[in-house]
């Protein structure tokens, strides 16, 4: 694996008469865990929407593990690149069960039909969904799952084919506070793994920041506010410039937290 994962240089997306991203730079090295926060229509999601390439940039060029796009056949490449999102949920199929939501991932597709699948994989799927905590639902449907499991059910379904890439936008949208809890948990117990891929996050809240999380982008209206050292980053001046309001921040066990100053 190239230790060069993202490389974008002067990223910018237009829709119709509004630029959505306007001049990103951005490197992401093998070694590092990401996080992307800002407010809502910063961009976050349209910048994750080009690192799976999903989307074109209106100009600037991407390169993803060692791939440029424009010049690669992406249907190549996305076998390489986990994606949890929310549009990965609506794809599938509410009876689907949970083993068969992880293991046609080795096909690429959501549903299982009439393919086969060597008792490697099946034995993959389990130790996935063993990793996020939710072995004893592999015979559960989908459907019948909460928030929580079903976010933890697509994150191992996204580690199926051993990615090296994994991006995870808003992955504790619409959890509780021990659902959040429990999926920040599993988090973090991946990213300490060697074998982990290098991962970006995309979240609203520092608070669902794991630990372990190397570097942070903040983002405002498709510009980089700040970028680099999540230490460096996550401070009171770059945080209050991203969000519009004094904000104040602290780290305590590995953990952040933010509240607006009164």
């Amino acid at each position: 694996m190239t230790d060069e994962v993202v490389r974008m240089r002067g990223v910018s997306v237009r829709r119709g008469s509004s630029w959505i991203l306007t001049d990103v730079d951005w490197t992401v090295h093998a070694d590092e865990r990401w996080v992307l926060l800002g407010p809502n229509g910063a961009g976050k999601s349209t910048l994750v929407g080009i690192t799976s390439t999903r989307l074109h940039p209106t100009r600037g060029s991407v390169t993803i593990l060692g791939e440029t796009l424009g010049m690669t056949d992406v249907f190549d490449l996305r076998p390489r690149i986990g994606l949890v999102g929310a549009g990965l949920a609506e794809s599938i199929p509410a009876r689907e069960k949970v083993r068969d939501v992880v293991v046609t991932a080795s096909w690429g597709i959501t549903g299982r039909w009439r393919e086969d699948y060597a008792e490697a994989d099946l034995r993959r799927a389990e130790s996935l969904l063993m990793l996020m905590g939710i072995a004893d639902l592999s015979d559960r449907t989908f459907g019948s799952l909460s928030d929580g499991e079903r976010k933890r059910t697509q994150i191992a379904r996204s580690l199926m084919s051993d990615p090296e890439l994994l991006l995870l936008d808003e992955p504790a949208a619409g959890l509780d506070l021990g659902g959040r809890e429990a999926l920040v948990q599993r988090l973090t117990t991946m990213a300490a793994a060697p074998s982990a891929p290098t991962t970006i996050l995309v979240t609203h809240h520092v608070e669902e920041i794991p630990a372990g999380t190397t570097h942070a982008m903040l983002l405002r209206d498709g510009r980089v506010v700040a970028q680099g050292s999540i230490d460096a980053v996550l401070v009171d001046t770059y945080l209050s410039a991203a969000y519009g309001l004094s904000i104040a921040v602290e780290r305590r066990e590995g953990r952040w937290l933010a509240r607006a100053r009164t």
